[in-house]
Parts: C-alpha cells; sequence; structure tokens
C-alpha cells in the first residue's frame, strides 16, 4: 500500500511538473505573441546572435522542442539559413539546462509569491498581461512539483526495490541512458526529465557515474520529439530537427564512457553534491555547444545529402480535407492552417524581392513567379472549400469566421499579384540595370520593406488569435506606413529639385515601389478591420480609434 501511495505521489509531482511547463510555454507565447518569432527569425544573421536567440527563445518557452519546432519552420520558409539554425539549437540546449539550474537552486519559498502575482496578471484585460501572468503561475507550479517530488521519494530512501533497481542500472549505463531517454521522450521534454533525476539523486542512491549516464539520457530523448514532429514537413524542417538529433546522439556516445570521470571532476568543483544532475546537464550542453559549433556548417552539407530536397507538390493543399465538412469547427480551423500556408508564401515572395533589392542579386526573384501561381492555386481551393462547407448550414459566428478566412485569402492573393506584377519588374530593372538609388532613398524603401514584413507577420497571428490589441496596433501601423510613403516622396521629389542624378536616374522606381508597398500594407492591414468592426470603431472613415502621432 505505501508503494502504491509513493508511486501516485510521484506520478502527481511529474505531472504538476509538466502542466507548468505547458502554461509557461502557452503564457510566453500569448505575451510575446509575433515579438518572439519575429526576434527568433531576425535574430540569426551571425552565429553568436544566433546562439544567444535560441538560448533566450527556449528559456522564455521553457521547451527546447518548441523552439526546435519554430527554427525548423523558419528554415522551411527560409527565414533562417540552414547552418544558423543547428547554431540556434545548440543555444536552445544550453537555454533548457540553465532553466534546469536554476529551477533546482532551492527557490520553492518563492513559489506562493509567483502564484500571487500571476493571477493578478491573469485577472487583467490585457493579453500580453493574462499571458505573462499565465507563464508566472506556471513557474510557480514546476517550482511547488520540486518540493512534491522530493517529499514523494523521501520513502525511497530505505526501498530495496529501487536499490536492486539502481544497481543494476549502475552496471549497464548504456542500458540506463536508454531508460532515461525513454522518460525524456514520453514526457516530451528534457527538463521533466532531468528534474525527475534531480529528485532520485536526492536519495543518495545513486552513483556519480550513473546520474550522468541519466542525463545524457534525458538530452537524447529530449531531442526526439521535434523529431518525430517534423516527419511529415519538408526534407528542410527535417534536416533541422534531425541534425540536432545526430549533435546529441553524438555527444552521448564521446561522453558515455568517461561519466565517471566527467562526475568526479564536477565533484572536485564547488559545487553542492545534492545538485549534480543539473551541473552535469549544463556542463554537457556546454561542451556540446563547443564542440559542434565549428562543424555546423559541414553539419548543414551533411544533411543535405542525408535528406535530399524533394519535388514539390505543386502547390496542392496539405490541410483541407473534405471528410471534415461535415464538422464545421474542424473544417474551419484546417482552413485557417491553409491560409496560413499562404501568408507563408508571401512573405517568402517578400523576403526574396527585399533581398534581391538590398544585394542586387535576382537569383530568388526567379522563385517569384512560382510562388505566386501557389498562392494563387491555393486561395482559389480555400474559397472553394469554404463555399462548400457553408452549404452544409452554418452558425452565425461560424459564418462570419468562413468569411475573414476567404476575405484573408483574396487579400494574400492581390498581394502575390502587386509582388510578380508591380515590384517583381521594378526590383528587377533596378538589378538589370545596375541603377543606384540615393543613400537616403535606398534606407527610406528598405526600412518600408522591413515594416512591410513585420506588419504581415502579425497579420498572421491575429487571423488566429484575433486579439484586440493586435488589431489595433496594425491599424496604427497603417497609418506610419501612410506617413512614410507621403514623406519618402516628398524627400524624393526634394531631391530631384536639388538635381540629385542618382535621384534622377531611379525616380520612376523609387515612387512604384512606394506605391507597391503602401497598396500591399493596405491588404495586409485588413485582417483587423472585422476585429475593430465588432468593437465599434471602424466607421466610413476606417479607424475611429485615436491613434499615436508616430
Amino acid at each position: 500500500m505505501n508503494s502504491t501511495v509513493v508511486m501516485i505521489n510521484l506520478l502527481g509531482a511529474v505531472a504538476l511538473l509538466l502542466f507548468g511547463l505547458a502554461l509557461v510555454k502557452d503564457g510566453a507565447t500569448r505575451a510575446l505573441g509575433a515579438k518572439l518569432r519575429t526576434g527568433l527569425a531576425s535574430g540569426t544573421k551571425g552565429s553568436l546572435r544566433s546562439f544567444v536567440s535560441g538560448f533566450v527563445a527556449t528559456v522564455a518557452l521553457q521547451s527546447s522542442t518548441a523552439t526546435a519546432l519554430m527554427v525548423s519552420s523558419f528554415v522551411e520558409r527560409e527565414l533562417i539559413k540552414p547552418r544558423m539554425a543547428q547554431v540556434v539549437l545548440l543555444g536552445a540546449n544550453v537555454g533548457t539546462a540553465v532553466t534546469a539550474w536554476i529551477v533546482a537552486t532551492g527557490i520553492e519559498w518563492i513559489s506562493p509569491v509567483l502564484l500571487f502575482v500571476g493571477i493578478i496578471f491573469y485577472r487583467s484585460n490585457s493579453t500580453s498581461r493574462q499571458g505573462a501572468g499565465t507563464a508566472l503561475i506556471g513557474i510557480a507550479l514546476m517550482l511547488l512539483s520540486l518540493h512534491l517530488l522530493s517529499s514523494a521519494t523521501e520513502p525511497l530512501r530505505q526501498s530495496p526495490a529501487l536499490a536492486a533497481f539502481i544497481g543494476l542500472l549502475d552496471n549497464a549505463w548504456p542500458i540506463a541512458m536508454i531508460f532515461s531517454a525513454v522518460i525524456a521522450i514520453l514526457s516530451s521534454s528534457s527538463l521533466a526529465a532531468v528534474i525527475l533525476i534531480l529528485s532520485l539523486s536526492s536519495t543518495g542512491t545513486l552513483s556519480g557515474g550513473l546520474v550522468v549516464a541519466l542525463v545524457l539520457g534525458a538530452n537524447l530523448g529530449g531531442a526526439v520529439p521535434p523529431v518525430l514532429a517534423s516527419l511529415s514537413g519538408s526534407g528542410a524542417a527535417r534536416r533541422v530537427t534531425l541534425g540536432n538529433f545526430i549533435v546529441r546522439a553524438a555527444g552521448c556516445l564521446i561522453t558515455l564512457p568517461g561519466a565517471q570521470v566527467a562526475a568526479d571532476f564536477l565533484a572536485m568543483l564547488p559545487l553542492a553534491a545534492t545538485k549534480l544532475p543539473v551541473d552535469v546537464h549544463l556542463a554537457f550542453n556546454l561542451f556540446l555547444a563547443l564542440l559542434a559549433w565549428p562543424f555546423s556548417r559541414l553539419l548543414a552539407r551533411w544533411m543535405t545529402i542525408l535528406i535530399p530536397e524533394q519535388m514539390q507538390s505543386g502547390g496542392a493543399p496539405k490541410y483541407l480535407d473534405p471528410a471534415e465538412l461535415s464538422t464545421p469547427v474542424v473544417a474551419l480551423a484546417s482552413a485557417a492552417r491553409e491560409v496560413l500556408g499562404v501568408g507563408d508564401l508571401i512573405e517568402r515572395m517578400l523576403l526574396k524581392t527585399t533581398d534581391a533589392f538590398d544585394h542586387n542579386n535576382e537569383t530568388g526573384l526567379r522563385e517569384i513567379p512560382a510562388l505566386e501561381a501557389q498562392v494563387d492555386r491555393l486561395q482559389q481551393e480555400i474559397k472553394v472549400y469554404l463555399s462548400k462547407l457553408g452549404r452544409t448550414g452554418l452558425s452565425e459566428d461560424e459564418g462570419r469566421k468562413s468569411i475573414v478566412i476567404i476575405d484573408y485569402a483574396i487579400n494574400l492573393e492581390h498581394i502575390g499579384d502587386i509582388i510578380e506584377k508591380g515590384l517583381l519588374p521594378a526590383v528587377r530593372k533596378k538589378v538589370a540595370q545596375g541603377l543606384k538609388f540615393s543613400d537616403d532613398g535606398c534606407a527610406e524603401l528598405q526600412q518600408l520593406f522591413k515594416l512591410t514584413i513585420d506588419n504581415l507577420r502579425i497579420s498572421q497571428t491575429i487571423l488566429i488569435t484575433r486579439d484586440f490589441n493586435l488589431a489595433q496596433q496594425l491599424m496604427e501601423r497603417k497609418v506610419k506606413v501612410r506617413n512614410m510613403e507621403k514623406q519618402s516622396s516628398e524627400r524624393h521629389l526634394e531631391r530631384l529639385r536639388n538635381g540629385r542624378a542618382d535621384s534622377l536616374q531611379t525616380s520612376s522606381l523609387h515612387l512604384d515601389i512606394l506605391r507597391d508597398l503602401k497598396r500591399i500594407n493596405a491588404h495586409i492591414v485588413s485582417v483587423a478591420h472585422p476585429i475593430m468592426d465588432e468593437q465599434g470603431l471602424l466607421g466610413e472613415s476606417r479607424l475611429i480609434v485615436r491613434v499615436s502621432a508616430d
């Protein structure tokens, strides 16, 4: 009976830890929203920035798996280079190790304070504050779970069965590593596995070498869920997650034979013996980062050979399942996922256009017609799918959601047309003729390109979250775009009056690109209109709310 109670308490403590982790991930995503994704996508221009971006994102999300999946999706959309993606994941591995180290420092006493502050934030009307509150509650529950784990494992100190099991594992480190890896896979969290090892280690029954073997297994198992989640993805996405798994597996194979030596070395340092699992976790990931970082480019090249490019399906929809039409809620969710994919295609078109404009290289421009053709096909499929759904009889709310998705798909298709028929010829002319914009004019256009891409990312988030604050922010950004376009046109005309030769050569191109980017932003902002209209803040003049001067 006592053993049953111990197992129930242990499983309950582990469940609370996993629930706390899920709350932190959900809260951080809601609080940071598009900022986290944008920051991760833009913070990968160099190796050090990539490492730091992966570290920060993982500490914020409390999940290296979430970071890995985000990074793999960015590589798929060509927002991150494959080599930098591997460096990001090295930073993510260190991030989850640092999180485990902080959690294990004995700050369980702060749990009630975090719960109290988290509830206050959660009850606010702001989505970002609610997200922050959810994250704080999650951290509090994680700390509380440590106390429960410690209490649950206390009776195990004198357990003959546990001693016998530990003895078996101590004589078979590879088996111990596999056992720990399975725990990490089942919990989808290396952090949870390490915390469990920490609790078992506190009983004093684990040798140093066995602790190292178990922590290695937790790291190996933690790399498996992203691989499984990306199996249905593109080759680019699978290369990232599999590459991270190979790096961790290689690190485990190198370290395992010297597990006892590593434990003895850490024991010589001024570190608490009871915290050996988290110290090993952090030391291993730091060692792995230093070891693998120089080979990140070579690894990315090997992964390309291991997982070659596959022929694309020519723009066929991924999520529009006719069988789901009988369940409107599911069908609408699938249509929303599909239209987000169209938004990703538009983002790739904008990024390729921006890159060609910045670097006078039209290589990426050659892909734009094919991407635009995909956009056309997918938006047509989405419209047909939702029109069939409408025949099944929708509720008022479902009908409204269907219209929002269709409108967004149509606006994305218009943006694709503007890029292909407007921006593409203009940028191609700039590259082909070697035209050089004035420094001021070039900087103005680059700023507007960047703002347009940021606005598109925000609109993707708004479509799913229907967040009022983000919708209002996007409406305000429309005013900012209009002001930027007007000021840039005026400055350009001023440069013409001053007889600037570079401005004379690029005059029509400058004004055409300004006009097209303004039109694109008008289509992007349309996703916010229904939300503002529901609040009674959208009138004949579009926006009634007061907007900031900037």
